[in-house]
């Protein structure tokens, strides 16, 4: 069993990343499409896209992987089973329980993989990316809208006109408000620079203070001020939340939560990063029923093009149940878990129809 085992790793590790190879060369092409339409505005050179289009790819390792291995272990059975490989190793004693562990132990190191990918990686390589296009481009978060960015900090809603790479911002205005929901204080500040330990440098400061006396103008040269708010919390309205870590993706939906916000979207896609390392396991159990299938039921081409089409089901799933769980509002795990949920199932009932014939 050992060496069984051994020769499907190698098998299917080898099949696994050829796949995933050939959909990040796809995906990056795509990538370096898109952002065609900014090379020549300020210094944003093609070297700069094509290392941006490079350090996005690691977030697309992780959304790819599952699918990759269900592709890249369906080609290794359903090659086994057309060279009669499959049907030898079942004669000699080889049940379906024991290609299924078999194929669980060998997706470990697929889960192993995906996480540090996904919590080492990708946020790193998201944050450079974004960091590299900023600088690049001149430009911030936040300076393509135009009100910029929002953020709730306690009983302050905070808002910024751009947020720079180097821990930097710009146009800063601050709304206090009081326990009865009354403006307490405007106070606004052309630039700051973030100092460590939650406190900010505010330069050419001014605030207006609102009582029932009425208002009052003071105005400063520069302000130590607290908050909150921190360039990793602005950087995670730059990263898209699918790259983000898991412990990022939980600190950020607490600070939502206390600051009573809506923070489904960043509760979906925490739960979707616990997913993908399952995935990958349910869809090697997918592809597990096509060793089962003899030739006549369809060719090698055959089945490798319905373990594509099912990967690309799979992804479609995820994106789908990620997006109404966002407008419906229901609860983030049920959002993130149903493709694989589904998924686990239908292998399950392949698995009892191919033993049935």
């Amino acid at each position: 069993m050992r060496t069984l085992r051994r020769y499907l790793a190698g098998e299917i590790y080898l099949a696994t990343a050829f796949v995933l190879v050939a959909f990040l060369v796809l995906f990056a092409f795509f990538d370096l499409v898109s952002e065609m339409r900014d090379v020549g505005r300020n210094g944003y050179r093609l070297t700069e896209a094509f290392v941006f289009v490079l350090l996005n790819l690691p977030g697309h390792i992780q959304e790819l992987f599952p699918i990759a291995a269900l592709i890249g272990t369906l080609y290794v059975l359903a090659r086994l089973a057309s060279n009669s490989e499959f049907a030898v190793m079942r004669t000699a004693g080889l049940s379906p329980l024991q290609a299924g562990m078999t194929l669980a132990r060998i997706g470990l190191v697929f889960v192993v993989l995906i996480i540090l990918v996904g919590e080492v990686a990708t946020p790193a390589a998201s944050r450079a990316a974004q960091r590299l296009r900023m600088v690049a481009l001149g430009a911030g978060v936040g300076q393509e809208l135009r009100s910029g960015v929002w953020v709730r900090a306690g009983p302050s809603y905070i808002n910024v006109r751009s947020v720079h790479g180097d821990s930097t911002i710009a146009g800063v205005n601050i709304y206090t408000f009081d326990d009865d929901g009354r403006l307490q204080s405007i106070s606004w500040a052309s630039n700051g620079v973030y100092a460590g330990d939650g406190y900010w440098n505010l330069s050419d400061v001014t605030e207006t203070e609102f009582s029932p006396r009425g208002a009052r103008r003071v105005h400063e040269a520069e302000r130590h001020w607290k908050s909150v708010l921190t360039p990793d919390v602005l950087t995670v309205l730059a990263v898209d939340p699918q790259k983000m870590s898991a412990w990022d993706l939980f600190e950020y939906t607490v600070h939502l939560q206390r600051n009573h916000q809506n923070g489904v979207r960043y509760e979906i896609a925490l739960w979707q990063k616990l997913a993908y390392p399952v995935s990958a396991l349910i869809m090697m159990a997918l592809a597990l029923p096509f060793g089962y299938l003899n030739v006549r039921h369809g060719g090698l081409g055959a089945k490798v093009f319905a373990g594509v089409m099912l990967g690309v089901l799979f992804y479609g799933f995820n994106t789908l149940f990620g997006f109404l769980g966002i407008l419906e509002r229901w609860p983030a795990a049920l959002s993130a878990w149903i493709p694989s949920l589904v998924f686990l199932c239908a292998a399950f009932i392949m698995m009892w129809w191919v033993e049935r014939r």
